[in-house]
């Protein structure tokens, strides 16, 4: 089964074509810059811009797969989570080519498709098992048991920890997307990292929650800025890069250990564009080696919002509920209420 991903849920626009849910031969991503200079995703400005890109993103998809639109059996595409307009152009687009080459169309849920990108990376992956699925917009465990079912172990209950990732480096002038940047600060300090909270480690809950520890950081900033003349030393800004990075990161990685021994699962799966980070890569591997349990993570290019992680769970979902009806009226969800495998 050959599948036409496409993916417009945020910032990047996308497109791939994947074989039998494990083998990408194409995956072109066109990553927008306009929203650099105000330091985050700004929707319409998404929306226009993925109006303007996704027909030649697709086109350069099925030229470099070396295929075209007739020897596909399917297109599928982002319809939920993510920003609303932004969806509407993807699933528009897709169910428009579906439609006139007379293919089947299916709609796919953004954070299950994260998951699908350790299927990409281990083709050999079988559940059961446990993903944590960390970006921008989601932080979630999931279980997913022997039968491919998921179900929610846990989420964020504000900020997700890519967004906190980036709201830090907002405060600290590292600019937009902030991951990276903050990633690199923290390998060049050469100093004791600053010690902030570890948010919601102290009971048994699986949820996360980011949003104080963002707190904690633009306090101690102000602290250090106000003793310094209103700025920061570079060296400072690299303690609190290593600090907050590693918060988050044991974080993660104790609730990813915590879901695996209630679950009783061998396999884990990290992904999600914070997967991405090396730092939560060590941490996600120790956490699963104390468990007994061996630890996914798709390369970086399969964290980041990508169209073949979507064509994966589209052929998955094809095979085993059918196409997504094109006579229902296109209504893709901004908001994502607890999972429910729809």
């Amino acid at each position: 089964m050959i599948v036409l991903g496409i993916e417009t849920s945020c910032d990047e626009t996308a497109a791939a074509v994947v074989e039998d849910g494990t083998t990408v031969r194409s995956a072109v991503v066109h990553s927008q810059s306009v929203h650099a200079e105000y330091g985050g995703v700004v929707p319409e400005l998404a929306s226009r811009d993925h109006l303007r890109k996704i027909g030649a993103v697709a086109a350069a998809a099925l030229r470099q797969a070396g295929t075209g639109l007739c020897a596909i059996d399917a297109v599928a595409a982002t319809s939920r989570p993510g920003l609303a307009g932004a969806l509407l152009v993807g699933c528009c687009f897709a169910r428009g080519l579906a439609l006139g080459a007379g293919k089947p169309w299916v709609a796919v849920n953004h954070v299950e498709a994260h998951l699908h990108a350790a299927f990409l990376e281990d083709p050999t992956l079988r559940p059961p098992l446990v993903a944590l699925i960390a970006s921008g917009g989601h932080t979630s465990l999931f279980h997913m048991d022997g039968q491919g079912g998921m179900s929610l172990m846990g989420r964020t209950l504000d900020d997700a920890a890519g967004e906190a990732f980036d709201k830090v480096a907002q405060l600290l002038g590292l600019g937009y997307p902030g991951g990276r940047a903050i990633e690199q600060r923290a390998q060049r300090s050469a100093v004791r990292p600053v010690a902030f909270p570890r948010p919601l480690l102290g009971d048994d809950s699986l949820d996360f929650s980011f949003s104080g520890l963002k707190t904690a950081v633009l306090n101690h900033v102000r602290r250090a800025g106000a003793g310094g003349g209103g700025r920061m030393e570079e060296g400072g800004i690299d303690a609190v890069c290593a600090g907050f990075q590693d918060a988050v990161c044991e974080v993660l990685a104790e609730k990813l250990r915590r879901a695996l021994e209630y679950a009783g699962c061998a396999r884990a799966v990290l992904a999600g564009g914070v997967a991405a980070n090396g730092r939560l890569r060590l941490a996600a591997g120790r956490a699963a080696r104390q468990c007994g349990a061996t630890l996914t993570v798709p390369r970086p290019a399969l964290c980041t919002d990508n169209a073949a992680m979507v064509a994966a769970c589209g052929s998955r979902r094809l095979a085993e509920h059918g196409p997504s009806p094109f006579d229902e009226p296109v209504s893709p969800r901004a908001t994502w209420p607890r999972y429910r495998g729809t």
